[in-house]
């Protein structure tokens, strides 16, 4: 084959399924030489057909297509519908002065979007600054000699060159490797590092398993290799995965579907509120001419947008926009404002174990010696720690001088580099490896080691050995060269025939080798991973031929168990969790004893429980065999699921929502990627996280600290807890003032308003019902927004699926406060109004200042009522000073309102004196007592 000659055109298609096929089918099938490379003139040609070596993302959505956005909502409908209805009773009624209620409505709609469209914004920003490529630049082969080319310009056919530390950039046939071992947990979820191969591997393996294949986004953590690019782009094994996410479609948050509820009630309750007031006002009011209709036809609209809460887009935007900062300050970047509530409202928190709830840093718990067995305390990269057994510091000589021999001989043995930069301690290489650098560190014998031994030879690790060995120059023994192996257990004690004891060296028996395999057996079965240590010594100081020697007459040191650590700020964030109702399931690709073992350490499951014993462990293959509502059935139980695939992960989260859960899914890797973007909500790691899963997230950790996640709950929670109390407090003062309108219409001739020279009889102007809601409905609702959490906020059950924002119980309490505050606003037209039941003496104007002010009080009233609608209002009533100011700057707006000339002339008003005031104010203070008679029995309703 003539590589120089070759051209893109003559390239059919990437071969098909080439873990199966060998070596030199696949390079012929690319017309690729894995010597020669490809030319650069070719990989232009293949560039231009196969395109980048790029994901594709989501076509990006103009700014003013983003901005736009923000007014789709049905709030908003009914809000410029106010403004239509307030503009058109503006021109009916002459057109003069300033359409004041009209620029106040449209402001507040147009502040909504713009804060909605600065923070989202924002947080585009943020994610952007965390997103980092996955492989920047790969080392290739092109025209003969090796270049460094970026990875978007890989093409399949492209001879890669792998060492340790490179990031992969596209998938991958092995050709060539040298100890190789890839970290894959990105991809299929495993914690450890896959030992690669060459040879073709059955057609029907799954991904973790094709260890003649590397993949696109996973790393070199040992040795060396060459491969040749067979996928890249959307048709690499990420590539799929993301395009999972294309067919994943996003559903409209819990608080989105609620308020778009709201919403649309409302607009059908102000349809028929307008219907009704308009023909009551027309059955109780004798009509004589054009300008009685109009005005009849004037309040009934009036009312009608009265009704709508103006301040609730706004009031909502604000108060998840304070969250979102919140969050921000707690490591958390939100890229949608209606996410943090979405989270407080989660009953079920689906995390992936490699990286979020585990540290991913191996570590050495156990050493087992022939004099014992040690524990090492300390978790990660961090040299800290202590030998202990029995719970106790190791003061045995002799086993300690075992042990330091046992990590000693492991970090002899080894290729992996452990430093320290300003305080943080990272690796290089393979992270099996550095477990025995770090336990080298706690035990203080490092510096010993380096100081007496030189290294001179190696025999490199490989799959049909399972050992690596490395030949040393020992300084206290003249130079002369000590042989130091280290592997699996099974396969070094079959070339061991001694022991060293102590500093003795003993016969290695049958009946020791059987004890040996016993206690592996029971590392095992706590979920370690086990790893033996050998040695020999030799009498010369020449180091022989590598290739003549052979791993035998070794004497056995010991054993250690390494474990991927759990997070201690995961446990206790888990505890958290758990103790606020929510279910923790952990889905992993990771063995299901593996899984198992995390889940106890976790609390995720307990001892003693079904799902924490390997049998009982829900694995890929019990899932593939059950159906979608069998699948359903078994999430209602199981806690761990071992062995997943990216797909089943997405099943899992889908029966979790078919079965009526509100389902957060956390996750760092590509395979995490579609779960994450099914779930009502997704949370990615920012450190560790790709890109593909920071895109599908709704939430990114910049910390990767799954605590976070419990922090962003408690935050979610408390805006909800806000979020119902001044839904409760606009809502109630609304009703009120429908009530208040609809009954003085009914009721206008006991209330002798049709004695009062009024040709249409109406309690309230339309203009004093348009400021009651500028005034109530935004100061007020808003610093309700911003109060603090409540005592109990992490002690309540979460919510349902089902669950309404405003329940029944709400909407009785709703109904109460709008009935109460009718009552008094129209006792306080009738005690100043003649002709009525009360019995008053004042005109028209003054009793509907008296009604008009006692109204306003009534709400500013209410604003303490509802911050709960259990506790009393009295409990913590001054730990929201914001809600104070809010309240005082309302009432000297009302008194403004009551006694400045020009607003008097604007809002039909009259001063009041005193006296007036004080009964004002003793009406509307009957709404505070009511509420606080209402909730003492409910109290003692739900005791019971």
């Amino acid at each position: 084959m003539n590589i120089h000659s070759l051209s893109g055109d003559q390239l059919q298609g990437t071969p098909d399924k080439p873990w199966c096929k060998n070596s030199e089918e696949i390079l012929g099938a690319l017309f690729s030489d894995q010597e020669f490379g490809l030319t650069t003139e070719e990989s232009l040609v293949r560039i231009r057909r196969f395109g980048r070596n790029e994901l594709k993302g989501e076509a990006s959505i103009p700014k003013w297509r983003k901005f736009l956005g923000h007014f789709n909502d049905p709030l908003i409908y009914l809000l410029l519908a106010a403004v239509v209805v307030s503009f058109v009773a503006w021109i009916l009624e002459g057109g003069e002065g300033t359409p004041f209620e009209v620029i106040v409505i449209l402001s507040i709609v147009i502040m909504n979007a713009i804060l909605g469209f600065v923070q989202e914004a924002r947080a585009e920003e943020a994610v952007a600054q965390l997103q980092k490529m996955t492989a920047s630049t790969a080392n290739v082969i092109r025209d003969g000699a090796e270049q460094r080319v970026a990875s978007g310009e890989l093409v399949p056919g492209d001879v890669l060159l792998l060492a340790e530390g490179d990031a992969i950039g596209a998938d991958a046939r092995l050709l060539q490797s040298v100890s190789l071992m890839v970290a894959e947990s990105s991809l299929t979820g495993e914690s450890e590092a896959v030992l690669k191969g060459v040879s073709p591997v059955a057609e029907s393996v799954g991904l973790a398993d094709r260890v003649n294949m590397i993949f696109n986004g996973t790393a070199v953590t040992r040795g060396r290799g060459r491969a040749v690019v067979t996928s890249t782009g959307m048709d690499t094994e990420m590539g799929k995965i993301a395009s999972l996410l294309g067919r994943t479609e996003e559903e409209p948050t819990p608080l989105q579907r609620e308020v778009d509820r709201i919403g649309r009630m409302l607009g059908i309750a102000i349809v028929g509120i307008a219907i009704v007031i308009i023909s009551t006002t027309l059955l109780t009011t004798d009509i004589r001419k054009a300008s009685d209709l109009v005005a009849v036809l004037l309040i009934g609209v009036s009312l009608a947008a009265a009704a709508v809460p103006e301040g609730l887009p706004a009031v909502l935007s604000v108060v998840l926009a304070r969250g979102v900062q919140h969050m921000a300050a707690e490591h958390a970047i939100v890229k949608k404002l209606s996410s943090v509530e979405t989270l407080g409202s989660a009953s079920v928190v689906c995390t992936d174990k490699t990286g979020t709830l585990t540290k991913s840093e191996m570590t050495i718990e156990k050493v087992i010696t022939p004099s014992g067995e040690v524990e090492i305390t300390g978790v990660g990269y961090a040299p800290v720690g202590e030998l202990r057994t029995g719970g106790k510091p190791v003061t045995d000589l002799v086993l300690l001088d075992e042990v330091r021999f046992v990590i000693g001989g492991g970090s002899l043995a080894n290729n992996a580099i452990l430093r320290s930069e300003d305080g943080i301690w990272t690796i290089q290489g393979d992270p099996t490896e550095a477990a025995f650098l770090v336990a080298e560190g706690k035990i203080g014998s490092a510096e010993q080691r380096r100081e007496r031994f030189t290294r001179v030879g190696e025999i490199p690790f490989t799959s049909e050995r399972k050992l690596m060995t490395t030949f040393e120059a020992d300084v206290e023994r003249e130079g002369r060269i000590s042989i130091v192996t280290k592997g699996a257990p099974g396969a070094l004690l079959e070339r061991c025939n001694q022991e060293r004891v102590g500093g003795e060296i003993r016969t290695l028996t049958d009946e020791r080798r059987a004890d040996l395999r016993s206690a592996v057996d029971r590392l095992a079965d706590m979920a370690l991973r086990t790893l033996a240590v050998a040695y020999r010594p030799l009498p010369h100081t020449d180091p022989p031929s590598v290739e003549d020697y052979t791993e035998n007459d070794l004497v056995y040191l010991g054993m250690v168990g390494i474990l991927d650590p759990p997070r201690p700020e995961a446990k206790i964030a888990i505890a958290e969790a758990l103790a606020a109702g929510l279910r923790i399931v952990m889905m992993t690709g990771d063995h299901p004893r593996t899984a198992a073992r995390i889940g106890r350490d976790l609390e995720i499951v307990s001892n003693d429980s079904p799902a924490s014993r390997t049998g009982q462990v829900l694995s890929g293959v019990e899932i593939e065999a059950l159906s979608d509502e069998a699948l359903k059935v078994a999430s209602r139980t199981a806690a761990i699921y071992a062995r997943v695939t990216p797909e089943q992960k997405l099943r899992i989260v889908n029966a979790l929502k078919a079965d009526g859960n509100i389902v957060a899914m956390t996750g760092d890797g590509v395979n995490d990627a579609p779960a994450l973007k099914s779930a009502h909500i997704g949370v990615a790691m920012g450190i560790a996280g790709t890109d593909v899963t920071k895109e599908a997230a709704d939430l990114v950790l910049a910390d990767d600290n799954f605590s976070t996640i419990i922090a962003a709950i408690r935050e979610g929670r408390a805006i909800f807890a806000n979020i119902r109390k001044f839904l409760r407090f606009m809502l109630s003062s609304n009703i009120g003032e429908v009530f208040a309108t609809f009954f003085g219409v009914l009721f206008a001739g006991l209330l002798g308003l049709k004695d009062a020279g009024a040709t249409v009889a109406m309690p309230l102007l339309a203009t004093q019902i348009l400021w009651i809601n500028l005034l109530t409905d935004t100061a007020p609702a808003l610093a309700m927004g911003f109060d603090p959490a409540p005592d109990d906020v992490m002690l309540r059950k979460p919510r349902k699926m089902t669950d309404r924002v405003i329940d029944g119980r709400m909407w009785v309490g709703i109904v109460w406060v709008g009935l109460v505050m009718a009552t008094v606003t129209l006792a306080a037209l009738d005690l100043r109004l003649a002709g009525g039941v009360l019995g008053g003496t004042g005109d028209l104007e003054k009793a509907r200042t008296m009604a008009f002010t006692t109204l306003v009080l009534c709400q500013l009233f209410n604003a303490l009522n509802a911050r709960s609608d259990r506790k009393s209002a009295f409990h913590r009533l001054f730990t929201n000073p914001l809600l104070w100011a809010a309240i005082a700057t309302s009432v000297l707006l009302q008194v403004a309102v009551v006694h400045l000339s020009f607003l008097n002339r604007a809002f039909d008003t009259t001063p009041l004196n005193a006296r007036d005031w004080l009964l004002c104010v003793g009406l509307a203070s009957v709404v505070l007592w009511a509420n606080e008679v209402k909730k003492v029995v409910q109290r003692m309703f739900d005791k019971k």
